[in-house]
């Protein structure tokens, strides 16, 4: 993020920083709850990010449960089938979903968060083979395609993530001037 003036460090550059674990109730509580951790344990200015599917048929699920929704043994493929199993019969114009990605900023001048949203549908079944996670069923009307069916470049010009890790960096730019 050289144009905010910051060089950028990960965790791992800190083995003494606690595992966090994230039994936060949103997104929100779990990326405020890491950029804590890594402030208190490093003394430096830390972002965190949470994110995750909310479903509007399933209430917002799978949300902060989106890795583990299959169960804790899970993974991206055992996830992707529960959903699908889940939304079996459901129409088209209810399958409405959306990817949420809220990055949180915690240093000596205080918290302050972020977020991304892109809004699509949950397809039927899955299509494309990029990406991770439900990419494949996740369909985005402004692209005709799915997450999995984008470029990593096409899929982070639009994705949540892009989108919140942009606004993270202008609201860094912002609190350095």
């Amino acid at each position: 993020m050289s144009a905010v003036g910051v060089s950028l460090q990960s965790l791992s550059d800190f083995p003494e920083a606690p595992d966090v674990v994230e039994d936060g109730r949103t997104f929100l509580v779990n990326a405020m709850k890491k950029a804590r951790s890594c402030f208190d344990a490093t003394g430096l200015p830390s972002l965190a990010d949470d994110s995750g599917l909310e479903v509007d048929f399933l209430d917002g699920a799978p949300g902060v449960y989106s890795a583990r929704y299959a169960g804790a043994g899970g993974d991206y493929r055992a996830n992707n089938r529960k959903l699908l199993e889940e939304m079996k019969g459901v129409p088209e114009d209810e399958r409405t979903a959306r990817f949420r990605c809220v990055v949180a900023l915690v240093d000596e001048d205080g918290e302050d968060w972020v977020e991304g949203i892109v809004d699509g549908f949950v397809l039927e079944e899955c299509r494309g083979d990029s990406g991770f996670g439900y990419d494949p069923v996740f369909y985005v009307p402004v692209k005709d395609r799915t997450f999995a069916e984008m470029s990593s470049e096409e899929k982070n010009a639009i994705s949540h993530r892009g989108i919140a890790f942009r606004k993270a960096a202008e609201m860094l730019a912002n609190r350095r001037k």
